[in-house]
């Protein structure tokens, strides 16, 4: 379990005022001294992130951020990194020296609302943290805990009854795509983008996904495609691929065996197929001298061929014959200002966990830009986006 991607864990946003015990209420969780905890006001500067395995929910990533309220230079840039990790939060935990509302901590409190982000409030009195109450009506024990133990259950608890029901139950990837039992091809390219001596994280993901549904799973690379689809003696039930053979998985795919790429498959777990599509559909609509977004998850180092970077924006000018202006954000990073683009490319999203990603697509749709990602984009410029799209309808 430590080795769980972030994208996987359920991501807890720790907030609160200037001092108001963030640190402490981290080291209290973790049972160790990781964040600095000082009277010194504005000690955290950053959003400060740290995995740990809870007993009743396993995965999770607390997100310590800085205190909001004070009135140094920074104070804006750590606000703005604040309400950032609200993009991703799963549940937010607001840390307070009062049980009475407080003016500074109220619009914080409204927006986890406007977003939909459970938000549990605990009274920090300095010398014990104290569970008190949540701001969604959820009433906790409010007597005093002395022992760390009873505290980290107390709270533990409390996150179980808010966490999203989407994490506790967490969609399928591919594995009900296909009976049980059956064969799933994956076709893994292997060049020079490909990490030594391991896959990515979408195709670690899709195998894992398919041995829990007790299926069989072929794995080849393109060049070896064709001879391992003739060497069966049952079609398979699937085929998944590598965005960027997806006009060569079409063409040498028959017409009854369904197919689909990784890329595909990640916005079905973390994203939303139908706001993708749609975004796909404006990629003909393009004119000369619109700005796309292209926005990257990762913040890995960008070869020459990358995708993102590279062979997106090449193709998309090539199909389209319009000279179009592309931005790239990575990480964490997003602008606040989409109205100047026209189209939003979210790469698959494997290092975001699913509210990072839905975020991102409330954001354009409230900017009323459209958005889709890297695989439904090379899928639509390919021609095959109708194609990869059969697995998903009935």
């Amino acid at each position: 379990m430590k080795d769980t991607p972030k994208g996987l864990r359920l991501q807890i946003a720790i907030l609160g005022k200037v001092n108001a015990g963030k640190s402490t209420f981290l080291n209290l969780m973790l049972g160790q001294q990781a964040s600095i905890v000082s009277d010194t006001r504005g000690t955290t500067t950053d959003v400060v992130e740290r995995a740990q395995e809870l007993h009743t929910l396993g995965p999770v990533l607390w997100l310590d951020t800085a205190g909001f309220g004070d009135t140094s230079e920074l104070s804006q840039k750590r606000l703005e990194k604040t309400l950032l990790s609200l993009e991703r939060a799963d549940v937010a935990v607001l840390i307070s020296d009062s049980t009475e509302s407080d003016d500074e901590e109220q619009p914080i409190a409204n927006l986890a609302h406007k977003k939909n982000i459970p938000l549990i409030k605990i009274l920090n009195s300095k010398e014990k943290i104290i569970p008190h109450l949540t701001e969604n009506g959820i009433i906790l024990n409010a007597s005093d805990i002395s022992e760390r133990s009873k505290a980290v259950a107390l709270i533990e608890q409390t996150l179980l009854k808010v966490c999203p029901e989407d994490f506790l139950t967490a969609p399928a990837m591919l594995g009900d795509l296909s009976p049980e039992g059956g064969l799933i091809i994956m076709i893994v390219p292997i060049d020079f983008e490909a990490p030594k001596g391991r896959l990515i994280l979408p195709q670690v993901q899709a195998i894992r996904d398919c041995l829990d549904y007790n299926q069989t799973v072929l794995i080849t690379k393109e060049t070896d495609y064709l001879k391992a689809l003739q060497n069966l003696k049952n079609k398979p039930d699937l085929v998944v691929c590598d965005s960027q053979v997806v006009r060569f998985m079409t063409q040498n795919t028959p017409a009854d065996i369904k197919c689909t790429t990784f890329s595909v498959l990640m916005a079905r777990l973390k994203g939303d197929l139908n706001a993708f599509k749609q975004g796909a559909d404006t990629i003909w609509h393009l004119q000369d001298g619109d700005k796309v977004l292209i926005a990257e998850s990762c913040t890995h180092h960008a070869a020459d061929d990358d995708i993102g970077t590279v062979k997106i924006p090449a193709l998309m000018r090539q199909k389209t014959g319009r000279n179009l202006i592309f931005e790239h954000v990575s990480g964490c990073d997003f602008k606040e200002n989409l109205s100047q683009y026209k189209l939003i490319v979210q790469c698959g999203g494997c290092t975001q966990n699913r509210r990072a990603i839905l975020s991102r697509i409330a954001a354009a749709q409230n900017a009323g830009i459209p958005i889709t990602n890297y695989g439904f984009c090379l899928s639509e410029l390919n021609g095959v986006l109708s194609r990869v799209l059969e697995p998903f309808t009935k």
